[in-house]
């Protein structure tokens, strides 16, 4: 080993990101497997590499004997003397290794160890800069597009990412050189290595982009309580500011609607409402169902987190939403199921006649 593979090295630590010292040991390892298989020895295997020094050498430790009953551990004391002129038996000696003296399968176990080591340093090099974006907003380069299964892979920073068909956004067509933001959901570890869940369609990703965007939200005045959404369509998201003197919902807008406006523009159009979050359920259930408008909220008492909610009857089908979209969202945005009636309906409810005890008995008999 001469100063080109010490330069190989510092290449290496330099365009992989991983630690020449990393590399040292998982070569050191590679070096010392060859050696056992190849001078059939055990643990009597010595590999020094020096970074500093750009030193290498291997050597193979044996006891000295009188009589030879293991050739891979022991060595006679008149032999023993090429490598210590003061050997005596029960010392043990230093035999040094040339590489060339390793053969081509010593060589070739090696380098297979080598590029294993370092394919396990690039994996764990992944594993930590992911673990340090978890529930964060990264951006990436699109760098191959599958459109059979519909995969998108992306280099992020010296990693790569594979963003499945579910969590694009639906009707968003993603190209080779594109640059997105993408909202890392978990990182862990599986078989074949680390296991990085990244998505466009997540909550979270509305929820950093505001953070992101919104000065207050960063700072901690404006606090986003809940957010509920269907990528590509429509999100609606609670926000709260313990501060009387600040509008949640007017921060997070902005100034002529510009603050969301860029958020909308980065989800390709995606619909935003931003409403005001109470702890009255009534008042935010109401806020929940906007653009509709709500006359009462009645909660039901048999039925845990469930109301009934009158609306007028021109706003019914703006309280569902297409496809029951709007009610949809505010469900999973309060956590309360919601029963919505219109108007008339529930005046009709109201003046039906209420049957007497006497008469329920009468009608059970």
């Amino acid at each position: 080993m001469n100063g080109e593979f010490f330069e190989a090295l510092r290449m290496l630590e330099k365009e992989k990101g991983i630690s020449a010292d990393l590399l040292v040991e998982k070569i050191t390892n590679a070096i010392v497997i060859a050696v056992k298989r190849d001078y059939n020895a055990q643990d009597n295997v010595m590999v020094n590499i020096d970074l500093e020094k750009q030193k290498f050498d291997v050597r193979l430790l044996k006891k000295v004997v009188e009589e030879i009953e293991d050739p891979s551990q022991e060595i006679l004391q008149e032999d023993a003397y090429q490598y210590n002129k003061k050997a005596q038996v029960g010392d043990t000696v230093e035999i040094p290794l040339e590489t060339k003296q390793f053969g081509r399968i010593a060589a070739q176990t090696a380098k297979h160890v080598i590029r294993q080591g370092i394919r396990e340093a690039e994996r764990g090099q992944m594993l930590a800069d992911f673990q340090n974006k978890q529930h964060e907003i990264v951006t990436g380069l699109v760098s191959r597009v599958d459109p059979k299964r519909g995969l998108v892979t992306l280099e992020i920073g010296r990693s790569e990412a594979v963003l499945p068909k579910s969590d694009q956004v639906p009707g968003e067509v993603l190209k080779e050189g594109d640059h997105v933001k993408i909202y890392v959901v978990d990182v862990g570890v599986s078989d074949k290595g680390p296991r990085v869940m990244i998505s466009r369609t997540h909550p979270g990703l509305v929820k950093r982009l505001f953070e992101m965007e919104v000065p207050e939200i960063f700072d901690g005045t404006v606090e986003i309580k809940a957010v509920s959404r269907e990528a590509g369509s429509r999100t609606k998201m609670a926000v709260y500011s313990k501060d009387e003197n600040v509008d949640a919902v007017g921060a997070c807008i902005g100034p002529k609607g510009t603050r969301v406006a860029k958020i909308v523009e980065e989800l390709g159009g995606e619909k935003i409402d931003v409403i005001k979050y109470s702890d009255d359920p009534a008042a935010f259930i109401s806020a929940a169902l906007s653009p509709a408008n709500v006359l009462s909220v009645t909660v039901d008492e048999e039925t845990p987190k469930a109301c009934h909610v009158v609306v007028p009857d021109s706003q019914l089908s703006l309280a569902i939403g297409n496809k029951g979209q709007n009610a949809r969202l505010a469900a999973r945005l309060t956590g309360w199921k919601i029963d919505i009636r219109p108007e008339s309906e529930a005046a009709q409810l109201q003046e039906a006649p209420q049957a007497s005890p006497e008469q329920e008995d009468q009608g059970e008999e």
